[in-house]
């Protein structure tokens, strides 16, 4: 299994919900940036990361 590199992450229980999360990737990948948004249940967060497998 391939490990992703966690860029930056934002609460799940904020009030803009993931709009946070997905402006700071989109902002990310503006600047080149291979950046997505996925959820992590366990810490109840979004999470910015690279893709798995991928190259930054």
């Amino acid at each position: 299994m391939n490990e992703r590199e966690i860029l930056d992450s934002f609460p799940a229980g904020h009030p803009r919900g993931s709009w946070l999360a997905e402006e700071r990737a989109a902002a990310l990948r503006e600047q080149g940036e291979s950046a997505t948004v996925v959820m992590d249940l366990d810490t109840d967060r979004f999470l910015i990361v690279t893709p798995e497998g991928g190259a930054r």
